[in-house]
């Protein structure tokens, strides 16, 4: 069962090579309230095993991450306090 979950805002890193994916990512999430929640879009190995990793540590929840056929991963991410 697939719960759909409010999007409070998104980021597009699909151009961005690491560590500018996190970086950017993490801009992101301190601009927000936490309990929002952030779609990114990604692309390529590195990013999709860094990003969600990282956003852990920083003290993120991932609420899911899904890849479609053309390689662009969906991450969400609730920010944490």
């Amino acid at each position: 069962m697939t719960v759909m979950q409010e999007i409070s805002r998104e980021l597009d890193i699909t151009s961005e090579v690491c560590p500018m994916t996190f970086v950017r990512t993490r801009l992101a999430l301190d601009r927000m309230l936490p309990g929002e929640t952030l779609l990114v879009k990604l692309k390529g190995d590195e990013p999709v095993q860094n990003v969600p990793r990282t956003a852990i540590e920083q003290g993120h929840e991932i609420l899911s991450m899904r890849t479609d056929a053309d390689g662009i991963s969906h991450l969400l991410i609730r920010r944490g306090k």
